[in-house]
């Protein structure tokens, strides 16, 4: 599938004097060399990187940028590219958001040489009623998405690091039911934090309460690296 903007723009944004772009190394075409450390760019379905990560993390640094949108502009435009109208999207992601996508790399964590880093950022979205898109979106497709703005960056070193997610003030064995409360969260986005925690083996299940399975957190997590207001 064509890549949106949106990619192009975040490595435009996030190359540095130095960095070698699009470089090949082995069999893979990468998106930021920058001396030992190889940076690659996902701007959706993490499922579909996985096993070129793997490969890469058998003798390489790997950096993984993924970005979420905190603000997100939606622009209809005609089969012809001309402009219908703009609206702010209700929807502000979080940080948090992208243990929606972490499920299915989770493991990848496991890798000392493995390291994430999460964008949150405003983004434009262009979408056109052609009847090509998913009958969710009723037909409309997704033309392009443009990056508009980063407001914050957030790096996770270490598999610790996401143990962040947690309340400090959260009982020695808690259920998703729990920590969906005390995160105000979906009980949805709770499991899936359950489950990326428990393949990163920082999670083990002690029992069960009325069906629902009881978690303790077997280590905290040591000091993470966040920078704000860009």
């Amino acid at each position: 599938m064509r890549e949106h903007s949106l990619h192009a723009d975040i490595k435009e944004w996030y190359s540095v004097q130095g960095d070698k772009v699009e470089t090949k190394v082995h069999d893979f075409i990468i998106d930021i060399v920058r001396e030992d450390l190889l940076i690659e760019i996902q701007t959706r379905n993490l499922s579909a990187i996985k096993i070129k990560l793997i490969k890469l993390l058998a003798t390489n640094k790997v950096r993984l940028v993924y970005p979420i949108a905190k603000r997100k502009w939606i622009v209809y435009v005609t089969k012809s590219e001309e402009f219908i109208r703009k609206r702010k999207s209700p929807k502000k992601g979080k940080t948090i958001d992208l243990f929606n996508e972490m499920v299915h790399i989770s493991q990848l964590l496991n890798y000392e040489n493995f390291s994430f880093e999460v964008l949150l950022i405003e983004e434009e979205e262009i979408r056109c009623n052609d009847g090509k898109g998913t009958w969710r979106r009723k037909g409309i497709s997704i033309k392009d998405r443009k990056l508009l703005k980063v407001f914050e960056r957030e790096v996770f070193k270490a598999k610790y690091d996401f143990l962040k997610f947690l309340p400090e003030k959260l009982d020695n064995s808690f259920t998703n039911r729990i920590l969906a409360k005390k995160l105000k969260i979906s009980i949805r986005l709770a499991r899936k934090i359950t489950y990326c925690l428990r393949k990163m083996n920082l999670l083990t299940i002690v029992d069960k309460k009325k069906r629902e399975l009881l978690f303790r957190v077997k280590t905290r997590a040591p000091m993470y690296n966040k920078v704000k207001n860009i």
